[in-house]
């Protein structure tokens, strides 16, 4: 859930995939989104508070737009800019990440097509695998995927290749695309009420402006690979990184209907054809594992203290708890119950096809809770189900109703300007639907000062191995995840045989 600057337009609620990275299976997809339905859309959230990040931007930045001013490219990507920076949550600011990318890119640079070709390099604050590019040299990259990446050779693979889209023009080819998705934006911004909607279905429409044809990611490929070896990186890091993405992807979820519109994959088509063309490419260079620099110890400095996960704005996700420091709230989910931080609201889901969703509006009217939730925001309310409630000492509203397949509860919360909703839902006639509600009744409460004062985001840590440790002792040291050790494996590429010896740098998430 996103504390953000004051607004009366619906907000988005989290933004990343938190604590196991759980994706919900198609059929409890379906129903989240039937969930999303019973709100109207003149439905606004109240998150009122600002979020001030403690780390401050690099002092020197490269201004490309005074560089190419005269570029119509170049205004391309600085009319796009502004909304992909907002639709990745905003900046992620470091000097000390900005520094480590820069000198990737500028090391780059001097060997691709175009080495006049000035760059924009963007961290965007999202724990999603991403990185794409605009017309213009603007390069994007999230801080979910620094985080995943193990060397600069990695993190050069990923740039070289959105950097090949540039200097091949490919966003000019795909203008035509872009003026129509124009249209199409302007049409959803005009049918829909909901602003949130809108921009959800903005945000979808730039990222579709951030895929290429696969024949341009194959050119793409082919380009990027080049650059890699001139550059003095481990060319064969393009094919190492594309299975780590492909493994991550796997482990994040293993349904195929899962909304991924955020994800590298989702635009950058990941085949074994494609891995296979990569690697027979760098062998132009020598072998596997004796050519190219990978840059592993000082991309672990660069990113030593990198956010993971959910940004203090969204709230934290940890185990079967949610809990937002800024705005002092936090509740808990049953046993077996997976949380996700998503754009829209905090989602969560169990056995036998349960649901939850919690989010927030506005409250203006300052009606009664029992006329607020009778209001007409649900649909198939149970008008005689609705009463008034106390929830450890905040006052609240329940009420049920029934939609297709599904029956509900519903439980409205006040907190001096902000009402927060929890709508629960179970297959038709389940009997878990009290005790699953109860449990959310019963857990919401406001933080304690000294529970806020303790709330610290996640981070990557990067910690030299001692003589007597093990992947096991390790990964018992991380947080976030009930699944340790598979999320250490994966972030530290280490397959099941893999040895750690003394000395070695691992990554592990913890405060």
């Amino acid at each position: 859930m996103n504390d953000t600057r004051r607004s009366n337009r619906e907000h988005r609620i989290g933004a990343g995939v938190a604590g196991a990275f759980a994706r919900t299976p198609r059929r409890l997809a379906q129903l989240l989104a039937g969930l999303s339905l019973l709100t109207l859309a003149s439905c606004t959230t109240a998150i009122e508070q600002s979020y001030e990040p403690s780390v401050a931007p690099s002092s020197t930045p490269q201004i490309v737009d005074e560089v190419q001013k005269n570029d119509p490219r170049a205004q391309m990507g600085a009319r796009e800019h502004p909304r992909i920076v907002a639709s990745y949550g905003g900046e992620y600011k470091d000097e000390k990440t900005e520094r480590l990318v820069a000198r990737i890119t500028g090391a780059l640079t001097a060997v691709s097509e175009n080495p006049n070709q000035s760059y924009r390099i963007t961290i965007l604050n999202s724990p999603a695998i991403n990185a794409f590019a605009l017309p213009g040299g603007y390069l994007y990259v999230t801080r979910g995927l620094l985080a995943l990446a193990n060397d600069a050779s990695e993190v050069a693979a990923v740039l070289s290749h959105e950097m090949a889209h540039v200097t091949a023009n490919h966003g000019i080819q795909r203008q035509q695309r872009e003026e129509a998705e124009v249209i199409a934006s302007r049409v959803v911004s005009e049918v829909l009420s909901s602003d949130l909607a809108g921009k959800q279905a903005l945000a979808r429409g730039k990222l579709r402006l951030a895929a290429f044809s696969r024949n341009q990611e194959l050119q793409a490929d082919v380009i990027g690979v080049r650059m890699l070896g001139e550059a003095g990186y481990d060319p064969y890091a393009a094919a190492r990184f594309l299975d780590a993405m492909a493994a991550y992807a796997r482990f994040s979820s293993v349904d195929p209907d899962a909304d991924q519109s955020l994800d590298f994959l989702s635009s950058h088509p990941s085949a074994p054809q494609r891995v296979d063309l990569a690697r027979r490419h760098a062998r132009a260079f020598g072998a596997e594992g004796t050519i190219g620099d990978r840059g592993r110890d000082y991309y672990l400095d660069g990113i030593d203290g990198l956010l993971f996960g959910d940004s203090p704005q969204e709230g934290y996700v940890r185990g079967r708890t949610f809990l937002h420091g800024k705005l002092g709230i936090r509740f808990d989910v049953p046993e077996g119950f997976r949380i996700d931080n998503k754009a829209e609201a905090v989602l969560a889901t169990g056995p036998g096809d349960i649901a939850i969703r919690f989010d927030g509006v506005a409250d203006t009217e300052k009606r009664s809770l029992t006329d607020y939730i009778g209001s007409g925001w649900v649909t198939g309310l149970k008008p005689d189900t609705i009463h008034a409630i106390d929830i450890n000492g905040l006052e609240a509203a329940t009420a049920r109703a029934s939609a297709e397949r599904w029956d509900f509860d519903v439980t409205v919360i006040r907190i001096d300007s902000q009402i927060y909703r929890f709508l629960t839902a179970v297959p038709k006639d389940m009997p878990a639907l009290e005790p699953t509600a109860d449990i959310l009744r019963a857990s919401f409460r406001r933080m304690t000062p000294q529970e806020v004062a303790s709330l610290k985001p996640l981070r990557i840590r990067v910690v030299t191995v001692g003589p007597n440790d093990t992947a096991a002792t390790l990964s018992a040291r991380m947080l976030g995840t009930d699944r340790k050790l598979d999320l250490f494996r994966m972030l530290n590429d280490l397959q099941m045989a893999t040895p750690l010896r003394p000395g070695d740098r691992v990554k592990i998430i913890t405060e």
